[in-house]
């Protein structure tokens, strides 16, 4: 991850090492309980939700966030964050790094998804704004421009 683990407590969550030791405010906090799917990043490529896990548990173990989708040489976004504004798949943009990485690990396991799975990988991810429509679109539209239907 990048950090010491003496810069790291035992009580640390995921999140707050996230955001408060590594800079990576990609990753939102939302209600600090586990419900909303703001927090949302990839454990070994499955999606974990950073406020309630401790970084501790987490040794040995990869961890993507938001910022670690697009091409680290050249900048050019990953798929999933492209058709996100290709298909206006967000309103504030607050839930947009869970609900990416969400859809990120659905599409990395499932290439040939259906709507029905797409509503399913991210309804742990609370939107307030959208109604999901366009969320959903853009994640079906990323499953096309990554070889799926």
């Amino acid at each position: 991850m990048g950090t010491d683990s003496n810069d790291i407590n035992p009580y640390d969550t995921l999140a707050y090492t996230l955001r408060e030791t590594l800079g990576l405010t990609g990753t939102k906090l939302g209600c600090k309980e586990g419900d909303c799917g703001s927090c949302t990043v990839l454990a070994d490529g499955k999606p974990i939700l950073s406020c309630i896990t401790l970084t501790s548990e987490l040794g040995g173990k990869s961890i993507t966030t938001i910022e670690g989708l697009a091409d680290p040489a050249t900048g050019k976004l990953h798929p999933i964050q492209q058709a996100f504004i290709d298909n206006f798949g967000f309103q504030c943009g607050y839930c947009t790094p869970g609900m990416i990485l969400s859809a990120k690990a659905l599409l990395d396991s499932k290439p040939s998804a259906t709507e029905d799975d797409v509503r399913m990988a991210i309804s742990g991810n609370l939107c307030r704004c959208t109604g999901y429509v366009d969320i959903v679109k853009s994640i079906l539209a990323a499953e096309k421009s990554l070889g799926g239907h």
